[in-house]
């Protein structure tokens, strides 16, 4: 909620409206007026088409300024481009008929059984316990249970902050690390450790994260279709090799004084008894889990498309009492991201089809004429991955660049499967640069276990690793796969 003093005193005010949130909307407004009347419109596009490229650029940089939440921003957004952008009503909500929003609910429902039964809790103490006999071993423990609920949990926020912070603060405090003097101790190397680790396995997995089955869609458009099963194979190896090297690297940036933590995993096991046994419900529902991911992985063998195995699942959960319906209203990021996300899967793909991305990529192309296209690629990635400082979301830098970088890239002949894969994968990669880059960063950041510099610091060498990891060993993989 506003404080007092960000109210506009004014008839604003009145109507609840903060100062920050008007001055953002002007800008908004400004940016959208700056597009349609004051840039050059292509003579190959219709007004219709240069009013829609205005909605959806303001749109995306509205998502960067949050003058207003983004499922409001997206439903304006929606509601304008069916008066001024060319769309019919029925065109504008199409969105929310797409296969790829339902999965991602229907994935949030799963996950919300998974917090509420205990089971991913469970799941993180058993790796603690196994192998969290030393720091590092926490920091890997911990990064094998995200990875472990990211192939099915799209939230990295709801798997960090209801099941793996927790268990972070708990561990730094069982031997005395607190924030100040005393973070160096334990706490300071397992919030950096664990985090980064969390940007590898958002990478790592179609589900790792809320926005990669819309990078996926984006992918579509461009005749390249990502399964979840393909997104699994080509995240396997560079995703296993950059969590084991990771934390090493974390641990010599910023060392822990505590190197050997036995009672960690004694604190496991003693929450896993406390727990007791795993119930009915549990047992049911990690049959379910078991099926959905099988199902998942083995959908180019049967074709069941991977959004009807999320929607059985949902509807397993619902059938057996272990999700009730009260649980799916009241899961109410998974209602924010279908307002927000079937919105602009549409306004993208209007965007796609009035031939925008097209104009925009034979433009751009016409300047890099002389390149080959792995030249074009490398340096495109890597500016790609450093713009996410400009970022405090994945979604709105997917959104921003994802569709242009593609369509400039494959316009110049570079593999298409490598460049989808590439900067999906590399845009949850860059998240682990600042302590904003996505939800868990400020959920980590803000225990103020980690300088600043120190977070800034580690994000920057780890974000070096990541790339040399998932630009050597990860391309020669995805070769290896045919993906390119």
């Amino acid at each position: 909620m506003p404080q007092p003093s960000e109210i506009h005193s004014g008839p604003v005010a009145a109507a609840g409206l903060p100062r920050r949130s008007l001055t953002g909307l002007l800008t908004l407004v400004a940016i959208y007026a700056l597009i349609v009347l004051v840039l050059p419109r292509p003579a190959s596009l219709t007004p219709e088409a240069w009013r829609l490229l205005g909605i959806f650029i303001a749109t995306v940089a509205g998502l960067v300024l949050q003058p207003i939440p983004g499922g409001a921003l997206v439903l304006i957004a929606i509601t304008i481009a069916s008066v001024s952008g060319g769309l019919t009503i029925q065109q504008s909500l199409a969105g929310y008929s797409d296969p790829t929003v339902w999965l991602v609910m229907a994935a949030f429902f799963i996950s919300r059984a998974l917090l509420n039964t205990g089971l991913a809790k469970r799941i993180a103490l058993l790796f603690v316990r196994t192998v969290g006999k030393t720091s590092l071993g926490v920091s890997y423990a911990l990064a094998a249970s995200d990875m472990v609920l990211a192939t099915i949990i799209p939230s990295n926020g709801a798997r960090s902050g209801g099941v793996i912070l927790p268990i972070v603060r708990s561990i730094a405090e069982l031997y005395g690390s607190h924030p100040g003097a005393t973070a160096g101790l334990l706490g300071s190397f397992l919030m950096t450790a664990v985090y980064q680790s969390i940007c590898v396995t958002a990478a790592m997995f179609f589900t790792g994260q809320a926005s990669n089955p819309l990078a996926a869609r984006i992918a579509a458009d461009f005749g390249y279709s990502v399964t979840w099963s393909s997104w699994f194979v080509a995240g396997l190896v560079p995703g296993l090799c950059s969590l084991l090297i990771v934390p090493l690297v974390v641990m010599k940036i910023n060392p822990p004084s505590i190197r050997r933590t036995p009672e960690a995993a004694a604190f496991a096991a003693g929450e896993l008894r406390r727990m007791g046994p795993m119930s009915g419900r549990e047992k049911i529902l990690f049959v379910i889990f078991i099926s959905v991911c099988g199902l998942w992985v083995t959908s180019g063998w049967h074709n069941i498309d991977i959004t009807v195995t999320a929607l059985f699942g949902a509807a397993a959960l619902l059938l057996t009492g272990i999700l009730s319906w009260e649980d799916v209203k009241s899961e109410r990021s998974a209602w924010d991201i279908f307002i927000w996300y079937g919105g602009l899967l549409r306004l993208g793909k209007a965007l796609n089809d009035a031939g925008v991305t097209a104009e925009f990529a034979k433009a751009v192309g016409s300047f890099f004429s002389g390149y080959t296209w792995l030249v074009l690629f490398v340096s495109a990635l890597l500016i790609y991955f450093y713009a996410h400082y400009a970022f405090a979301s994945i979604t709105a830098h997917i959104l921003a660049m994802y569709p242009p970088f593609l369509a400039v890239l494959v316009a110049q002949g570079a593999p298409v499967g490598l460049v989808v894969f590439a900067f999906a994968c590399f845009t949850n990669l860059s998240a682990g640069l600042t302590n904003y880059g996505t939800t868990p960063s400020p959920m980590f950041f803000a225990h103020d276990y980690v300088p600043l510099s120190k977070w800034w610091q580690a994000g920057f060498v780890v974000a070096a690793v990541n790339i040399t990891i998932w630009g050597t060993i990860g391309f020669a993989w995805w070769r290896l796969l045919g993906i390119w």
